[in-house]
């Protein structure tokens, strides 16, 4: 029997993430790969995975989100293309109607999504510090050879979380590596670090942000249990982790597909895992802008384009 449903795809810096919802919101496939550096790889391989898992699909529409949202909307034939303001806060509301505050941390960035009787009103990004973000952490778990789990695991056993300097990398290093030399538990130092990524988090993204409950954690970071402690001590709240905490921008677009009901889909179907897509770049010079344009090919077919500032491309 074919599944009919509608496709939500998140490509952001670390990870591209696929989401299939039926007819009735009922998640039917969920993927999440690393994008290793290759967007169109990474989507490619969540569609066979997708094919794999599920041998008779019928795509209704689809919907792409993250940073890599429009390169992955001209490798699948996207019928929806929205940020991931947009997407996130979509599944969030589907999930939790009366959430107010979205915090959303993922490997390269973070972000605050600020909600009133169901509509976004407010926004944050911090794009240019790693220092409140999952990379952090993933640095310093590397660094004490130790997996990422194991950090969370071990974080929350602390009983006493000593002070980290939290607003750089750098300094975050120096500091721990001083409370490993007087001897501080390590379980009281990955606490200390869980802290310092909140506060880093709440004193420059939020600056200026009435963060009020319920609040959602979500993306990559949300499913570090130290991270989450942190952000209830550094708020005196709850702190909601969504059903689907990990792929929740892939499930809002999906959400944002079904909205739309495309009469007709754009998708150019499952067998793109299979085709041939490259990228070729030139600049325009049609003007003094000399924007640099991304043309996304499927063998000798340019399937889209992007990197312009005009609406030419």
């Amino acid at each position: 029997m074919s599944i009919r449903g509608y496709l939500g795809i998140d490509v952001g810096s670390i990870s591209t993430n696929f989401v299939l919802l039926d007819e009735h919101k009922k998640l039917r496939f969920t993927s999440y790969v690393r994008a290793s550096g290759s967007p169109i790889e990474s989507v490619q391989l969540c569609m066979k995975q997708m094919v794999h898992e599920l041998t008779d699909i019928e795509v209704l529409g689809v919907c792409t989100t993250g940073s890599g949202r429009e390169l992955a909307g001209a490798v699948v034939g996207a019928d929806v293309v929205k940020n991931e303001i947009s997407a996130h806060a979509r599944g969030a509301l589907e999930l939790h109607p009366d959430v107010q505050t979205v915090i959303e941390i993922g490997g390269q960035d973070s972000k605050v999504t600020i909600l009133r009787d169901g509509a976004v009103v407010d926004f944050a990004m911090n794009l240019v510090c790693a220092a409140g973000t999952g990379s952090f952490l993933d640095s310093q778990a590397r660094r004490l050879n130790m997996s990422i789990e194991e950090l969370s695991e071990k974080s929350v056993t602390s009983t006493d979380p000593t002070a980290i300097a939290g607003r750089c990398t750098v300094f975050a290093e120096s500091d721990m590596i001083h409370k490993q030399q007087i001897g501080v538990p390590q379980p009281d130092i990955l606490m200390g670090l869980c802290h310092a990524l909140a506060r880093n988090f709440l004193t420059n993204v939020c600056r200026g942000k009435e963060i009020l409950p319920p609040v959602m954690l979500q993306g990559g970071v949300s499913a570090n249990l130290g991270i989450r402690r942190a952000f209830e001590e550094a708020l005196h709240t709850q702190v909601i982790i969504p059903k689907y905490h990990m792929v929740m921008g892939a499930f809002g677009a999906a959400l944002l597909a079904m909205d739309a009901l495309p009469s007709q889909t754009k998708f150019r179907g499952v067998n793109v895992s299979e085709h041939h897509i490259r990228t070729r770049l030139f600049i325009c010079e049609d003007c003094p802008n000399n924007c640099e344009i991304i043309e996304i090919c499927d063998d000798d077919t340019v399937v889209g384009a992007t990197g312009g500032r005009c609406g030419k491309w």
